[in-house]
């Protein structure tokens, strides 16, 4: 009986054991990727990292940067807000100067009073002594003038500084410097800032308080081209490029702007600014429609192929 049941167990085992082989030697098909990657549309392209920014005729994005420090008081915009030139964005505390500029005020109230009584005082003696010379003094009449001359200055110099208030207190209200939109926000109602802008608890640095794009139709994708790369680089004229959007199958022309002629390291992608960085790259910016049924914003990175067009037709139609 012992015997028997080792031998049925002996057997199970040895179906289990041709089973579990016969499964785990199924092959598995792999699943079909989500997007295909990144592919050269040109014979002999070459490949660059790129970035969208709002476009621009010199820079990159706008950095609002705040004149005076204080702290927020009401923050009149919204993130993705088209703004017009001139509109309010920033309300900074402003009860300190302008309590300095009510005192100027009436400073300058002050020395127009000041400046009244000295010159009623001088016609008083000049009446006084064309009725009767021997009346006034000429000491008298000449005190009388410089104190009237004084009084003057005194009340340009208080206008002057009253001026300077003003427009002192018109920096507390921070302006949108251009038509456009708003990007990114980076500091609260409450928040100090200065003129360095305001302090990110993440990065431990200084940020504009405010980003600001241009509201143009078109948007600028700035690619780096490696060192190495850059005699393959083709003529401005002759200069195509595509843009593949990570993620997706998506692919769009591009047309070509500048170059910005000063190759310097590979850190803006990382925004290290302390990264030991070996390869250096020269800086291409191109733009582009947005189109309306794709979600794309700036700081986000693509995949860029640069080419040349013109003269691969022509060596095809050579070959053929």
């Amino acid at each position: 009986m012992r015997n028997k049941i080792i031998f049925i167990l002996a057997i199970i085992g040895l179906l289990i054991g041709v089973v579990s082989a016969y499964i785990f030697s199924i092959e598995k098909k792999p699943q079909p990727p989500a997007f295909n990657p990144a592919s050269n549309p040109y014979a002999k392209g070459i490949y660059a990292n790129g970035i969208i920014e709002s476009y621009q005729a010199n820079g990159a994005n706008i950095n609002v940067y705040p004149e005076v420090p204080g702290t927020i008081k009401q923050i009149l915009v919204s993130e993705g807000a088209i703004i017009k030139k001139g509109a309010p964005l920033i309300l900074i505390d402003d009860s300190v100067q302008r309590a300095t500029v009510e005192q100027q005020k009436s400073q300058v109230d002050l020395a127009g009073a000041n400046l009244k009584s000295s010159q009623d005082q001088l016609d008083k003696l000049r009446t006084s002594s064309e009725l009767e010379p021997r009346s006034v003094s000429k000491n008298d009449l000449d005190n009388a003038a410089n104190a009237v001359n004084v009084a003057k200055a005194n009340i340009e110099v208080a206008r002057k500084q009253y001026e300077l208030g003003q427009t002192l207190l018109s920096k507390y209200t921070i302006k949108a410097p251009i038509d456009g939109s708003i990007l990114s926000i980076n500091t609260a109602v409450g928040s100090y800032i200065s003129a360095q802008g305001t302090y990110d608890s993440y990065s431990q640095g200084f940020t504009p308080i405010l980003v600001m794009g241009s509201s143009q139709t078109y948007i600028g994708v700035r690619c780096y081209i490696d060192e190495i790369l850059i005699s393959r680089l083709p003529q401005a004229s002759q200069m195509h490029a595509q843009m593949l959007i990570r993620g997706t199958n998506i692919s769009i022309p591009l047309e070509y702007v500048r170059v910005q002629p000063y190759v310097s390291p590979k850190i803006e992608l990382s925004s290290q600014r302390t990264e030991r960085v070996d390869v250096r790259v020269l800086p291409v910016v191109f733009k582009f429609k947005k189109p309306k049924d794709i979600n794309i914003y700036p700081g986000q990175l693509v995949d860029v192929y640069i080419g040349e067009i013109e003269k691969e037709t022509k060596s095809t139609d050579t070959q053929q």
